[in-house]
């Protein structure tokens, strides 16, 4: 998840943007780095500041693929609607690839800043901003601007200094090769570093500026992002920063495509230092007043160690006291199996009194619902932007676990169909996530209101099911970690200004290894209705439980019916009961949702129901993957093939008397709702069979 967060901690050049990852792979054009949002004013849907957005759009991607330095910048508009923009692409990327990532860009940087008169976005293979602010003006940077900041976790085995230096030397190099010698900009290069065990690394490095800088400009600004760089990286086998103007990274393999422009020999670990001087022949002092400085000499060889061992003492004290009296005031989440998860996202910490403004101190006007944890508050952040702020409730009885475990997670993802999180405060007992505000709120809040329901033309239905299918596919198969959600339900997708639909609420998830296809657990948490027999029964859970949901997801969209999931068998039919019974008898069209227009399209409709079914199957290896269902939903060639009967809902005799349940309302904006109610029940605990 790369974010524009707020760090208020951080100095101002860099308190901007800064993004912190947990670890760097080769990514696809189609998936973005991270996004850095400015603070300006916004344009208006279709308007003429859009409108220009899109004549870009329509001829950037072009000129910079054609360019032989991969590189375009233009602009096109009258003030106050004139638009700037500014392509590059990494210097040995091809000219289709280049083209694609750029136009990506253009569609990717609208709904990650949505309205947003200034977004920049990166890729992999490129990076796109556009602004109405004249940045094109100028090219001179010293590096210490906004910058996407991204490492990786994995420490070095050779000692953190030598393998820093080794590190420094060679993207020095790189960096005058950018400047110098290439009309691209561009550098690469690999250095041998040498170590005592068997293991003998390399180091990969690449660097680039934008072709239209000056040696000099390129230079400055590559030296400011290269000094910056062990603050964050020191023994790390790899990292990146990547500025509009300059960027670099290091890792130790090769990441680049081409073969690389420099070769640099190869230091020793632990090799000695420089030899001192020698002394001078027979002795003589090389100028008079020697003597009087080797006695001076002799008293600060006894001195100064006193000096430093009193004032190490000192400091010491001094780090404890304050350690003690900042422990006494905050109260931090526990050690994580991983304890570099928590150190990685500092960048995000926001301090509570900013929060406690930005709510107007958790104003009862503010409150936008009760989340899993607790209420949700919005608020306005300095600099306007706003933001929703999900606060833990003091009483909540497991709060503290599902806070750090959604913290670690959604700080690890970034997608534009998940939610972005802005920042964390952890300060006087307070534990707080902040999140990226959306303005619809969530999907049930107008899916299921008779009077809001028409809102939702089938147009932003069907984008809302695509986005979902996306979100969920980046979750199982395209993310560095695999992600199984286990509470994806209506209340935990939002949607945003144009009703792009984001996924939240990373509270119940759960890490897999990438080898991993499913695990046991003896603590079933989810909501009723949209939880896979198999795990709700016997805890068995795997990425074809979170299809399952998405199934139920698709039909309540298309039918504008909430799923009950009524385990009594006192109740009425459930949703998927219905679905199945007017299936069987062709008369599907009976159960969608009303308030679509009759020109809704009944074929893709009624695709979506067949395709809802197939995720619902009983069992779980007869379920499709994300990938599959995503394919389905785009082709109008794909064969479906017939669903079976889809499992039901559990009868009261499927649960042992043991088991109880709290009302665990999920979603970061439903409304609060009593405990066991028959329409939207969570389980937080049960004994499964």
């Amino acid at each position: 998840m790369a974010m524009d967060a707020h760090h208020h901690h951080l100095p101002a050049y860099l308190a901007a943007a800064l993004f912190l990852a947990f670890a760097l792979a080769p990514l696809a054009a189609g998936d973005p780095l991270g996004q850095l949002c400015g603070n300006s004013s916004n344009y208006t849907l279709n308007g003429t500041y859009q409108g220009n957005i899109r004549r870009l759009a329509a001829t950037l991607p072009k000129n910079t693929s054609s360019s032989p330095t991969l590189f375009a910048k233009d602009s096109t508009g009258d003030v106050p609607d004139i638009v700037y923009a500014l392509a590059l692409c990494r210097g040995d990327t091809n000219a289709s690839a280049c083209g694609d990532c750029v136009a990506t860009a253009f569609t990717d940087a609208q709904q990650a800043c949505p309205y947003n008169k200034d977004a920049t976005v990166f890729y992999d293979p490129c990076l796109l901003r556009y602004s109405n602010q004249n940045f094109l003006a100028s090219t001179a940077g010293d590096g210490r601007g906004t910058a996407l900041i991204l490492m990786n976790t994995q420490n070095v085995t050779a000692p953190f200094s030598v393998f820093d230096n080794a590190v420094a030397v060679l993207l020095n190099a790189i960096a005058n090769y950018a400047a110098d010698n290439s009309t691209k900009r561009f550098g690469t290069g690999v250095e041998g570093f040498r170590t005592f065990d068997s293991n003998n690394p390399r180091i990969y490095g690449l660097a680039q500026c934008t072709p239209d800088t000056t040696p000099a400009d390129c230079r400055t600004c590559l030296s400011g992002i290269v000094q910056r760089g062990p603050k964050y990286f020191s023994g790390k086998q790899g990292g990146r920063i990547l500025g509009l103007r300059c960027n670099y990274r290091y890792e130790q393999y090769s990441f680049f495509t081409s073969t690389p422009l420099l070769q640099l020999p190869e230091p020793a670990v632990g090799a000695p230092p420089p030899a001192p001087s020698p002394p001078p022949v027979n002795g003589t002092p090389p100028t008079t007043g020697g003597g009087r400085r080797n006695k001076t000499g002799r008293i600060l060889a006894i001195a100064l160690p006193i000096f430093a061992g009193v004032l190490a003492i000192v400091v010491i004290c001094s780090c404890l006291w304050r350690s003690k009296k900042k422990t006494s005031g905050k109260s931090l989440l526990p050690d994580t199996t991983n304890p570099e998860d928590i150190h990685s996202i500092d960048s995000l910490i926001i301090d509570l009194s900013t929060l406690r403004a930005a709510t107007e101190n958790f104003d009862e006007a503010n409150k936008l619902g009760e989340g899993g944890f607790g209420a949700v508050y919005k608020g306005i952040l300095p600099d306007n932007q706003e933001i929703a702020v999900k606060r833990l409730s003091q009483s909540s009885r497991q709060g503290i676990e599902e806070l750090k475990n959604e913290l670690v997670l959604v700080a690890k993802l970034q997608h534009k169909n998940l939610v972005r999180l802005v920042g964390v405060c952890l300060e006087d007992h307070e534990r707080l996530l902040v999140y990226e505000y959306m303005p619809n709120k969530s999907l049930d809040t107008i899916l299921f209101d008779s009077e809001r329901c028409g809102e939702l033309d089938w147009g932003k239905r069907f984008k809302i099911v695509n986005g979902i299918a996306r979100g969920l596919q980046y979750l199982h198969e395209d993310s560095q970690v695999k992600i199984i959600h286990r509470d994806l339900k209506a209340s935990n997708v939002l949607l945003d200004y144009d009703f792009n639909p984001k996924i939240s609420d990373f509270g119940l998830a759960r890490l897999f290894e990438n080898d991993q296809t499913q695990d046991v657990t003896n603590r079933v948490v989810g909501t009723y209705g949209y939880m896979a027999p198999e795990y709700a029964m016997r805890g068995h859970y795997s990425i074809k439980s979170d299809v399952f949901s998405f199934g139920v997801l698709i039909l309540e969209i298309v039918t504008g019916r909430r799923n009950g999931g009524s385990y009594s068998t006192d109740e009425s039919a459930d949703l998927l009961s219905l679905v199945w019974e007017h299936w069987t008898t062709g008369t599907l069209v009976e159960i969608m949702d009303s308030s679509l227009s009759s020109l809704a399209p009944r074929d893709q409709m009624l695709k979506c129901i067949h395709i809802g079914l197939l995720c619902v199957q009983d069992n779980p290896t007869e379920r499709p993957m994300m990938s599959t269902v995503n394919v389905m939903l785009s082709s109008s060639t794909v064969t479906l093939q017939a669903p079976s009967r889809p499992a039901f809902c559990i009868p009261k005799s499927g649960f042992n008397s043991e088991m109880y349940s709290e009302g665990y309302p999920g979603g970061l904006y439903s409304a609060s709702r009593s405990p066991m109610s028959l329409n939207d029940v969570s389980i937080t605990e049960l004994d499964p069979r």
